[in-house]
């Protein structure tokens, strides 16, 4: 009996472990860039998007992070951070869940 309760409560657990792991991508990207003047325009971003055939829908700043939001080419509607000064794609969310990150990027 108290080997169920244990699994119950591990199981319980790492579910909510899981789930506040996808809400914290969504809300609390940190990017780690420096002050604006060293920041990529915004119509450069523009651009890289259109190579990864997007479609995009809203570009702003939001943190230290460029977002965008965007339609792929198969039509499925996703959010993407891109770091400011170098543009690289850091993190990219569908309906709230995480489908992309950066290898070792942490933010």
């Amino acid at each position: 009996m108290n080997r169920n309760r244990w699994l119950t409560r591990l199981t319980t657990s790492c579910a909510l472990a899981l789930g506040m792991s996808a809400a914290h991508a969504d809300g609390d990207i940190v990017c780690g860039a420096g002050p604006q003047e060293g920041w990529q325009p915004l119509k450069a971003l523009k651009k890289k998007a259109w190579l990864e055939r997007w479609e995009i829908v809203e570009m702003k700043i939001e943190g230290d992070c460029y977002e965008v939001y965007a339609r792929t080419e198969s039509g499925q509607v996703i959010e993407a951070f891109f770091h400011p000064e170098t543009l690289d794609k850091l993190v990219v969310l569908r309906r709230g869940q995480e489908i992309y990150r950066a290898p070792g990027f942490e933010g």
